[in-house]
Order: C-alpha cells, then sequence, then structure tokens
C-alpha cells in the first residue's frame, strides 16, 4: 500500500514530537513496523513509471497485429526486434486481447490433428 507523502511526513513528526517508540507509532496508525522505519531511513515508495516505452514502436505494432492476427508473441517479438515480454507488456497497453483464430493454418492443421484421432478411435 502506498501512502501520502502528507500522511508519512505526519506520522514522523508526531513520532518525534511525543517521542515515543517505533512499535508505539505503527500501532496508534496502524501501518507495519518495517514501513515506519523505511520511512525513517528516507526510503520512499517509488511512483509508477510515467514514461512511455521507448523499445517497441506502438504504431509498428498496431500494424503487425492487423496484419499477423494469428502470431504468437515470440513470433511479434522477432519482427520488432524485442523480447516476448516487451510485446505482452505492449499488448496489455494498447488493450488488445483476443483468441487464437481457429481459420488460420495452425488452427486448421490442429483440428485435422483432433478429426483424424476420432476417426482413428471409431
Amino acid at each position: 500500500m502506498t501512502y501520502s507523502k502528507d500522511f508519512r511526513e505526519k506520522v514522523l513528526q508526531i513520532k518525534a514530537k511525543e517521542k515515543i517508540s517505533i512499535i508505539k507509532t505503527a500501532k496508534r496508525f496502524g501501518i507495519g513496523t518495517t514501513t515506519l522505519v523505511n520511512w525513517i531511513k528516507g526510503k520512499i515508495p517509488k511512483n509508477k513509471r510515467s514514461k512511455p516505452a521507448t523499445k517497441i514502436d506502438m504504431d509498428a505494432l498496431a500494424v503487425d497485429i492487423k496484419e499477423h492476427a494469428d502470431a504468437y508473441g515470440f513470433e511479434r517479438a522477432r519482427r520488432l526486434g524485442c523480447s516476448e515480454s516487451g510485446v505482452w507488456s505492449a499488448l496489455k497497453r494498447l488493450g488488445v486481447t483476443y483468441k487464437k483464430i481457429a481459420e488460420s493454418s495452425k488452427g486448421e492443421r490442429r483440428r485435422q490433428t483432433n478429426l483424424l484421432s476420432e476417426d482413428q478411435r471409431l
């Protein structure tokens, strides 16, 4: 949980003003002792990343999605020159979710294999 800067400052001021222990201060404000110790040491949680991703061109990714709708993540990564996890994160940022197209060549091969297996069972 991230606490506001005002709250952190208030807790530290009251601790110093009333000269109470870390444990008592933590109980009083309902926070963890480790959290309070980190605040005293100056370890303040960092905010989320505020700059956009730089490795993957989002326009190029959008074009790749249109041209290769049924591609795997590693295939996109190879075409865009980045990692699979980078592609996954970029797709998440774009809000792209999809299931594999059953009519694709890969899906068709899978379906034919399944049909053959069913015929062999009969």
